[in-house]
């Protein structure tokens, strides 16, 4: 579904990728470990193609979703039209609207009005408690639900494929549970998924694949469960 080959990125003339390579298959559930810093974050940028400051320039190599080059394909159309949602990094959402307005915003683009009423549905039945706050200001929501929310606007884009940035991040660890678990039952539903992580407990716990980043290169890489009994993966990130 996505495969990322020889993918080299700059900040300015500063690379921070050097050459990385990964695939994601339909249907499976992927994670990127590593430490802050490591390159994780502007992966994820470089697929959603933002564009710089925030995000980096494209150098070398070849972003292929469903097998179309998304290199030269603007951010907006990454969502409309091929359907990849961005749970990014410290959630994003909009604090003065409410639960059901920042829904509503992910479907700009999207012109099924039926099928957008029975993911509103979908959402509420994933996360209830967005369900009971729907028509709460954002602003006064937990940071957990406010990450429910983020996960939820981006399946309201219509994605098939959802990128999340440190989801687990300034959650507790029961909340983080629940979060992994509604993106297992995503995933089990036929949602693909790739999520980056420095919380390599939970994430190779619900994975089925993992990548470990090390200053910007991919430095391991194998099914999630061989990696979480790795003896190197348990000294650095498993305590």
């Amino acid at each position: 579904m996505l495969e990322i080959e020889n993918l080299h990125v700059q900040y300015g003339n500063i690379e921070a990728l050097h050459g990385i390579s990964l695939h994601v298959k339909p249907g499976e559930m992927v994670t990127l470990l590593g430490a802050n810093g490591a390159g994780k974050s502007t992966t994820l940028m470089s697929i959603m193609r933002l564009p710089p400051p925030e995000a980096p320039r494209v150098t070398q190599g070849r972003i292929m979703y469903k097998g179309i080059d998304l290199l030269p394909v603007p951010p907006h159309l990454v969502v409309a039209q091929h359907k990849i949602g961005l749970v990014p990094e410290g959630r994003r959402v909009f604090g003065n609207l409410t639960v059901l307005e920042n829904l509503k915003l992910a479907t700009y683009a999207r012109k099924d009005t039926a099928q957008i009423h029975r993911d509103y549905e979908r959402v509420f039945s994933l996360f209830p408690r967005l369900s009971d706050r729907k028509n709460q200001r954002v602003d006064t929501l937990s940071g957990g639900e406010q990450q429910m929310l983020a996960t939820g606007r981006a399946f309201m884009c219509g994605a098939d494929f959802i990128l999340l940035d440190e989801p687990s991040m300034g959650l507790s660890p029961l909340l983080m549970q629940e979060l992994f678990k509604v993106l297992m039952d995503l995933n089990q539903a036929g949602m693909t998924i790739f999520v980056v992580e420095q919380n390599a407990h939970i994430a190779l716990k619900y994975a089925h694949r993992a990548y470990l980043m090390e200053a910007g290169q991919i430095v391991m890489e194998g099914k999630a469960s061989e990696l979480a009994t790795n003896p190197e993966i348990q000294k650095a990130y498993l305590g």
